[in-house]
């Protein structure tokens, strides 16, 4: 048997197992489609929407190459892609995930970035928003606003050393003529105006093609969601993820970590909410141990996210391994900085080393804007899910009438 034929019976065989599962637990099916459904309701979609919309008019009037310009002389020597790149990266880390991808492989269809210069820059330029660390994670998992530093530290410095392990990957020996250009608003503007003048779509036309883009993407992120979470919630009833969490404690062992967090591990590598959660429950282990596994699940970005970002590589010809290889990396880089930094950073700047189960008087008022921001999508976040899909449907009945 061939490698094609084996490739179909496994995903046959899986696709059956799949199909099984949901027909003998229809219930725990059910509960979790509805949790990864809520999740993309109230927080995924209006959350990213306004971003990927901005990032399209961005793009559309000339705004991103004028940027670029302007970081080119910084992003070429550190990272090897061009300055649009610090673009994608400073929306990445803003939007979260898999905004990154997104807008590289944008930037890729407009042939404004290479192959290896796509595959660079989406390896470190997807990474989860700030939002989701301090307010989901650290406040609402953790009850602790503090640990959301550390994490996010970890979070963005492994993220920042992904980009400089990522620079040696490819061989680019077409260097592009900006790469000798010097910092020149003069020059940027001048970039800006003549993209804007090539780009002839109307301003009603190109926010209508905006509309139209992010939300085709995030309705397939939510049904990434929504699927992974049903996957992740089948493995754990047919003991699947038990199995592969005694493999993993053979790992853990070798790190210190107890095999308590080996389950919520498991579960965090195909969805990154659930095995945050989940960690967050674990009795019995230290708040570094907990940190230490809670910075690899962040960074490795879960199955989920991958399968997203895969989706929108695959509309380019951008590969998916580099990306991969790089969650991987960024998970070792996360894990390792939150061990080396806990004592000097966290033990020594917040409560000496005490662990922290509630939210001290003192401290509230600078997680309460994160608190805020949560409640507030919960409450309006479906309303405004509603109002985009409304305005894509009447766009998109419009367009097909007028063709």
């Amino acid at each position: 048997m061939n490698a094609s034929k084996l490739k179909t019976l496994i995903l046959s065989i899986c696709a059956t197992s799949f199909a099984i599962s949901l027909i003998s637990f229809p219930k725990e099916s059910m509960d979790a489609s509805i949790r990864g459904l809520n999740m993309w309701w109230e927080i995924v979609f209006p959350s990213l929407l306004p971003f990927f919309i901005i990032s399209e008019m961005l793009i559309g009037f000339g705004v991103v190459k004028f940027i670029g310009v302007l970081l080119e002389p910084l992003m070429r020597p550190l990272f090897r892609v061009p300055g649009i790149g610090g673009f994608v990266w400073a929306m990445g880390m803003a939007s979260g995930f898999p905004a990154g991808a997104k807008l590289t492989a944008r930037l890729r269809q407009e042939r404004q970035i290479t192959r290896a210069e796509g595959e660079r820059l989406v390896s470190f330029t997807n990474s989860s928003n700030p939002l989701f660390i301090f307010g989901a994670v650290s406040v609402g998992f953790f009850y602790n606003p503090n640990l959301g530093i550390m994490l996010a530290l970890a979070h963005y410095l492994g993220n920042f050393m992904v980009g400089l392990t990522m620079r040696f990957y490819g061989n680019d020996r077409k260097q592009k003529k900006e790469t000798k250009n010097h910092f020149s608003i003069k020059h940027a503007f001048s970039v800006l105006h003549q993209t804007r003048i090539k780009d002839e779509r109307p301003i009603g036309k190109l926010l209508g093609d905006a509309v139209i883009s992010s939300i085709q993407t995030l309705l397939m992120i939510g049904g990434f969601i929504i699927l992974f979470s049903v996957i992740n919630k089948l493995l754990f009833h047919l003991h699947i993820t038990s199995f592969l969490a005694k493999a993993i404690n053979y790992f853990f062992h070798l790190f210190g970590l107890p095999s308590l967090l080996s389950i919520p591990f498991i579960s965090g590598l195909f969805e990154i909410t659930l095995g945050s959660q989940l960690t967050s429950q674990v009795q019995g282990v230290s708040l570094l141990q907990q940190a230490v596994i809670v910075s690899f699940i962040l960074a490795f970005s879960g199955f989920s996210v991958q399968a997203q970002v895969a989706s929108i590589l695959a509309q380019t010809d951008i590969q998916f391994k580099p990306f991969f290889f790089a969650r991987i990396l960024h998970g070792f880089y996360s894990a390792i900085i939150m061990a080396v930094l806990w004592k000097p950073v966290y033990e020594h700047f917040y409560e000496n080393g005490e662990t922290i189960h509630s939210i001290p008087v003192f401290i509230q008022g600078n997680a309460k804007w994160w608190e805020v921001a949560i409640h507030w999508l919960q409450n309006i976040g479906p309303l405004l899910t509603i109002s985009a899909l409304i305005i894509y449907i009447l766009i998109y009945a419009r367009r097909n009438l007028q063709n």
